[in-house]
């Protein structure tokens, strides 16, 4: 880090949510030293205009601080790969955005010496600057290593986010509830979409936007995790 706190970024992974993590931490004053390439260069480009495109290994070899936004089935390999071609390096700040994994996955970096941060915030991605936006007064689930956790908190914040601590161990189970939320809420708004649409009722997405928004807050009012949520409280497993 240097003298002003502020830390070289580099991003792998140029999906829906690497871009608009490096575009966040960006507009908090980081300098973004590389994304790597992605298949939608023209969308990248749009989120982190001007951001030089490197191969993961420089991107990790050039930042301070790496975030690892790849897709869960290449996290493990990905780590493991690029320590063995040497690019982890003492003292650097490795964050992956994963909802399953805690730090453990980043095994192989920390043993070249690398800081580990797993931060997951608990948004939709769209892959456009919106996220941005989006990550405004949202959560975020962190975990770390005790004497580093406060760096995974603060970047948090730096997101937009409020840091949620959740224990390695209950990684699995926060992954799960944050899959059923995701997963349900689009397989429901589907189907009844789909069923105005065959009773004749135009723009079915369009009828159903008040009706789903309110009931989902209702929900989360019933379900006490509505605005009232401690973000100093800790998920144990």
């Amino acid at each position: 880090m240097n003298r002003q706190g502020r830390l070289g970024v580099g991003v792998i992974g140029a999906g829906r949510v690497g871009p608009a993590i490096g575009a966040a931490l960006a507009g908090a004053g980081h300098a973004l030293v590389g994304i790597t390439a992605g298949s939608d260069p023209d969308r990248v480009e749009a989120v982190l205009p001007g951001v030089p495109v490197l191969d993961a290994t420089e991107v990790a070899r050039r930042s301070e601080l790496v975030i690892v936004a790849v897709p869960r089935a290449e996290l493990k390999g990905l780590v493991a790969g690029l320590a063995e071609v040497g690019a982890w390096q003492p003292g650097q700040l490795v964050l992956h955005t994963d909802a399953s994994y805690g730090t453990d996955v980043l095994a192989p970096a920390v043993a070249k010496g690398a800081i580990p941060l797993a931060v997951h915030p608990a948004i939709t991605f769209t892959g456009t600057s919106m996220d941005v936006r989006a990550l405004q007064n949202s959560y975020a689930a962190v975990t770390a290593p005790g004497p580093v956790l406060p760096i995974a908190q603060a970047l948090a914040v730096e997101l937009g986010c409020e840091p949620v601590v959740v224990d390695e161990a209950a990684r699995p189970v926060y992954a799960e509830a944050i899959a059923t939320a995701r997963d349900f809420s689009h397989s429901i708004v589907r189907q009844a979409a789909g069923l105005l649409n065959d009773a004749g009722v135009p723009h079915p997405g369009a009828y159903l936007s008040a009706l789903v928004h309110t009931a989902i807050d209702q929900a989360l009012a019933e379900a006490g995790t509505g605005p009232g949520i401690d973000p100093t409280a800790t998920i144990q497993g």
